[in-house]
């Protein structure tokens, strides 16, 4: 058992999922017919933008509200590899912060089930001048509010 890479808050909701099926193209593996390392962020910006889209809380909705979401923090960790088209999927999960950012944690697993790749990536929330948010936009606080009332899940 893995340690988990967000420690949930007491009285947090339960993450929201989503799960994103792909399977892997001739264009992201390398001369060893494995998929090379650098291509694992486009993975988890699969599922975070399924996650969003599936909330309501995609990059356009944020955009439209005047908001940036950039990714402050990445990290991965590889476990097995991957192959040219090979079927894996994507969960993504997005973890309760009482803090205005986005704590998004991925799980990729084979066609077997076995773990390929976890990693969890760190979005802050700024103006378009990218100055940090500290206080929650409003339209994010109502996503907010749905997510503890148990209307999202």
């Amino acid at each position: 058992m893995r340690k988990p890479y967000f420690r949930p808050c007491a009285g947090a909701p339960l993450p929201l999922r989503t799960l994103v099926t792909r399977t892997v193209r001739f264009e992201e593996v390398d001369p060893l017919g494995i998929v090379w390392h650098g291509r694992y962020p486009s993975y988890l910006e699969d599922g975070r933008v399924a996650l969003g889209r599936q909330y309501g809380l995609g990059y356009m909705d944020f955009y439209h509200q005047g908001v940036m979401a950039p990714i402050k923090q990445m990290h991965l960790d590889y476990q097995l590899p991957l192959r040219f088209e090979e079927e894996f999927t994507i969960e993504a999960l997005l973890h309760w912060s009482d803090a205005t950012r986005l704590n998004h944690e991925f799980v990729l697993r084979n066609s077997a089930e076995q773990v390929i790749t976890t990693g969890y990536t760190i979005q802050l929330l700024t103006d378009p001048q990218q100055r940090v948010l500290l206080v929650p936009p409003a339209f994010y606080e109502d996503f907010r509010q749905r997510w503890r009332a148990g209307e999202l899940v």
